[in-house]
């Protein structure tokens, strides 16, 4: 199975970094969450990206042109213009990378990638910014199961903020970011059947508006209900609170070893 991944987006809201790479390069724990997501789908079998760019995406282009640089040790002889990658090691991975437009939105950048999943039975899609402990084997599972064109994990977010236990006016505890109000929303990842692209008339179609509209009142898009670890990186302070995750040694989207 492939996996369609969005990586071509500005990412304005976290313009720290965003103004020198794109959103999906952003580094946690030294490897761009791009890499880290890669290897949640890798955890699973799923070793066949396909790379939606846009928003500098000649940086994604020179990442994978370059891996063996960036995870291995070089020595490099000058004088006889020689270069001895050391420990070599990848991942089984075979990576396309498109170019589907700095402006175009994420249905169009799904609808351009088209030829690469006509010929599947279903495709992984998710967005190159999102780190969640999703179990994608059972995810896909349920896919197969239900028999309809589309599958969304649902996730229920924490709040931003710390809740006051209370009971009238006395405060009986504090609790440190409880789950949000009960409500599901879009978690971000899918595994689609590639009918579904019918459904995207072109490069200003937004994956997440009419075509998901369309497939639920046709009554083909279920939901595979995900509660534990979820996060998407929108702002710097996201970012930021990944990268102690990471560093705590216990990153909860960690699946594989």
């Amino acid at each position: 199975m492939k996996a369609v991944i969005l990586a071509g987006g500005l990412g304005t809201r976290i313009s720290e970094e965003t103004g020198v790479k794109p959103k999906p390069m952003v580094e946690i724990g030294g490897r761009p969450i791009l890499w880290h997501i890669m290897k949640i789908f890798g955890a699973h079998g799923i070793n066949d990206f396909v790379i939606c760019c846009g928003y500098k995406g000649y940086i994604i282009k020179e990442y994978f042109a370059n891996y063996f640089l960036h995870m291995s040790d070089v020595t490099f002889d000058m004088q006889n213009n020689e270069m001895l990658v050391h420990q070599r090691y990848a991942e089984p991975w075979r990576v396309t990378l498109v170019d589907t437009g700095e402006s175009t939105m994420t249905g169009g950048r799904l609808r351009r990638v088209r030829d690469y999943v006509k010929d599947e039975e279903a495709f992984c899609f998710t967005y190159g910014d999102g780190l969640a402990s999703i179990n994608i084997t059972e995810q896909i599972a349920f896919h197969r199961a239900h028999g309809k064109l589309a599958t969304v994990t649902a996730v229920q977010p924490p709040g931003r903020y710390g809740a006051l236990d209370m009971d009238g006016t006395s405060i009986r505890g504090f609790i440190e970011k409880p789950q949000g109000d009960g409500g599901w929303i879009n978690g971000g990842y899918f595994v689609l059947s590639p009918k579904v692209i019918d459904e995207i008339d072109g490069d200003s179609s937004s994956w997440e508006g009419a075509p998901l509209q369309a497939l639920a009142q046709k009554g083909q898009f279920e939901a595979y209900r995900h509660s534990g670890f979820w996060q998407p990186m929108d702002t710097l302070r996201e970012k930021v609170m990944l990268e102690e995750l990471w560093q705590s040694g216990k990153a909860p989207w960690k699946a594989w070893t």
